[in-house]
């Protein structure tokens, strides 16, 4: 019986560490697909902000409106200061 015993506690160990690294497993995938998706959506707004750039360069769309939609949201001093914007109080 102590043998079967002793059978049953190594494989609830091994058991328990399979666990383990399935859960690590899923935690780096879970990371993956997250960073994906954080650099998907760096790449749309990069896309989209050149469409944009391009529309107002060839006068399809106004340049004083986009400048006016940067000032309202940008706040950063850095971000207003490559629109040429000035810095926002605080």
């Amino acid at each position: 019986m102590a043998k079967i015993d002793q059978q049953i506690s190594t494989l609830q160990e091994r058991l328990t560490q399979l666990k383990l690294r399935q859960q690590r497993l899923d935690l780096r995938r879970q990371a993956r697909a997250a960073q994906l998706e954080r650099k998907a959506e760096t790449r749309r707004r990069f896309v989209v902000g050149e469409v944009i750039l391009d529309k107002v360069r060839s006068g399809q769309f106004d340049a004083d409106q986009l400048r006016t939609w940067l000032d309202e949201k940008l706040t950063r001093s850095a971000d207003r200061a490559l629109f040429d914007l000035p810095a926002k109080s605080a």
